[in-house]
This record gives C-alpha cells, structure tokens and sequence, in this order.
C-alpha cells in the first residue's frame, strides 16, 4: 500500500511558510491570510474493502487533529461493486489563528504582536521586524533597550562620543555589542565594529602596535626594550629608525634580535595594517616575516598596499621544503588574487593554492628550526 497522509504531512507544509517567514510578514502587515490547502494521499477504492479498520483509523487521526488546525474535505470514492465511502482528500487551513494553532506557536506570535506594538512609532525598527520577523524574535525582551539605544545613538551620532557614555535606560554597553547588528540595521551604518563605529562618528577604542627596540628609540629610558602605544600617537611621534622587521607570531617576536638602529614589530595577523601605516617605515627597509600558508602571503599583500618597499624572508620554497616533516594544515586556505607578491612568491603561493605538495599544507612559522632561521635572518643585530 502507498504512503497515507497524516496530520504531521498538513503541520510539515505549513511549518514550511511559517519558517521562511512568509507567515508572519503576511501576518504583521496586516495581509488577508491566502488558505492553505495541502491535498491527502489516502486508500485507494480497493484498498478499503481490504482493510477497513486501517482506513478508518487513518481518517480519525486527520480528523482529530484537524479540530482547530485545520478543514478535513472529504470525496467519494468506489462504485458499484465496492459500495461507495467518503474518505479525506484535502485538508485546509483557513485562518492565521488557526495556522498558528496548529504548529503551536501562539506564544511566539504573541510576542510578534507586542514587538509590533513596540516598534509602531519607530519607522525604521517597524521595517525591520516585517522585513525580518524571526529575527526580531530572538531579540525577544530585548526590543525596549534596543529602541533604546537607538534613540541614544543617533541623538549622538558623529558627536565623537564613546559606546560607554551611554545612558539609555537598560542599556550598557556589553548590551550594545549584544545587538550591535540589529541596532546598526535600524541605524543604517555597517554592523562590524569599526563600520558601526564610523558610521555613527563614535570615539573607537585606540589601535595599538606592540614592539622592540634597542636604547634609546623615541627618547624612551634606555632601561626600556619593549612597549605598546597607540599607533595615532607613535605616528605623531618624531622618530627616526634604519629598519624594521615585523613577525607574525607573539613568541617570535619577543625571541628575535633586534636590528641595530631598528625595531622589531608584532603583526599579529591580517593587524598588520597598524605597523604599516607608521609614517616613519615609509622610507626605510621593512622586512616580513609571516606563516609559511595562504594567509601569510594574504597579509604580505596587505601589508605592502601600506608599505610597498617590504621584502619576506623565509617565506620561500627552501624554507618549506626543509621542514617538511613538520608541515601542517590550513584551515580554511584562501584562493584570493594577490597582486602584490613577487614572481617567487606568487608561484609558491599557487603552490599551496593548488595543494601540489598536499592538502591545504602550511608551514607556521614557530615550527621553522631557530638556526636554519637565525642564518637567514635580515640585517645586524
């Protein structure tokens, strides 16, 4: 026997319309509810004389679950030999109550209606929880803060203010971050950090480059080898150095020697950019040294937009090759163009691009032998 409809078959359809939000944006913008018909595999003409107590069971259960949720529409099947019978053909739902009723969210659309309530005087917030009703949901008790710190944020806007001068009600700023992407939607700026931040001309938090350096660099104590500072004020500085080197990873960068008359600077990945943009590396020679792997070239890149002068060092074909036993895996590998790199590097990038030594192989940089490095390290100490 074929496969019977049951009510789960009516419940699964509806869920569907009701989980791709269709449901409730028809629902909050006050659409007239379309019926919902979903047609019903049921028992053939002989297949009820065979087993009249299966059938019958199987059109009870429809029927019981349809009290609330849905119209049970009956046709007739059979003919003469068999005797005519009345079996459930299509089930109908007819209302949003009774969609609702049936999957068994009326708490969730309960709570829709105070989220529209809430959001009634607010146009952009009110676009944004028709546009996207779920959403809006897992915001759930949330909404008054939100609407909040909305409020808060563009009185504020391009004021230069700080996220933790805030003084909505309810609100702090471990709340802003929380709903940071939901606040930047209904503010209309970007939702990453620094984009949210930009957007609405907030004080952001200070980048910061940390680095080494012999005695005497920027007037500091000549007891003094090492130093975070805000890269606005270290640029502002006068200063003046022969070279620098930036490494990629923490504990290299605190091993290393530091070259005479230079500094030595952590990257600390696709962060680069803040080395890069000291105005006193412009014109002098800038070494990289980063992960032997996709990324580490992606960040060579980078880094030059800033500082087109930087040479790599071991970050070469030898170099991999001479520590292939401790060789390992890339997570996720990027294929994207770098324009920036040179001849030898573009053809190793390739390489791991392609997997020709293996699969998503990389070499990082703490597993590279210290004299094989210390040899082939760039300028005097």
């Amino acid at each position: 026997m074929a496969e019977w409809s049951e009510p789960t078959d009516v419940a699964a359809k509806v869920r569907r319309r009701w989980t791709s939000g269709e449901l409730l944006k028809s629902y909050g913008r006050g659409t007239e509810f379309e019926p919902i018909e979903v047609p019903l595999r049921g028992p053939k003409a002989g297949e009820i004389g065979a087993d009249l107590g299966r059938v019958q069971a199987w059109a009870t259960r429809l029927e019981r679950r349809a009290a609330g949720g849905y119209d049970v529409i009956r046709k007739p099947i059979g003919g003469r030999a068999g005797g005519r019978n009345e079996v459930p053909a299509r089930a109908v739902v007819t209302s949003y109550a009774r969609a609702w009723r049936l999957l068994g969210v009326e708490a969730e659309v309960a709570s829709y209606d105070e989220i529209l309530m809430l959001t009634a005087d607010v146009a952009t917030a009110r676009a944004w929880v028709l546009a996207r009703p779920h959403a809006a949901l897992t915001v759930g008790d949330d909404w008054p803060g939100v609407l909040a710190a909305r409020e808060w944020l563009e009185e504020h806007r391009g004021r230069g203010r700080s996220v933790r001068e805030i003084t909505a009600r309810g609100v702090d700023t471990k709340f802003v971050e929380k709903h940071r992407a939901v606040l930047a939607a209904l503010l209309d700026v970007p939702s990453a950090a620094s984009g949210f931040a930009a957007g609405l001309g907030l004080r952001e938090r200070p980048a910061r480059v940390r680095l080494r350096f012999d005695e005497g660099f920027a007037g500091l104590p000549a007891s003094l080898s090492e130093a975070t500072v805000r890269v606005d004020e270290l640029s502002a500085a006068r200063v003046t150095v022969q070279r620098a080197i930036i490494v990629e990873n923490e504990i290299t960068f605190l091993s290393v020697p530091v070259p005479r008359e230079g500094l030595v600077i952590w990257g600390e990945g696709f962060r680069v950019s803040r080395a890069g943009s000291l105005p006193f590396l412009t014109d002098v020679p800038v070494h990289y040294w980063g992960d032997l792997d996709t990324h580490g070239f992606a960040i060579l890149h980078q880094l030059r937009s800033w500082l087109p002068q930087t040479e790599s060092f071991l970050m070469d074909a030898a170099t991999l090759h001479q520590h292939r036993e401790r060789w390992g895996q890339e997570p996720a590998p990027t294929t994207a163009a770098l324009s920036r790199l040179t001849g030898a590097e573009q053809a190793l990038y390739g390489e791991l691009v392609t997997d020709r030594h293996g699969e998503r192989v990389r070499l990082e940089q703490e597993r590279i032998d210290w004299e094989w490095a210390m040899r082939r390290w760039p300028g005097e100490a």
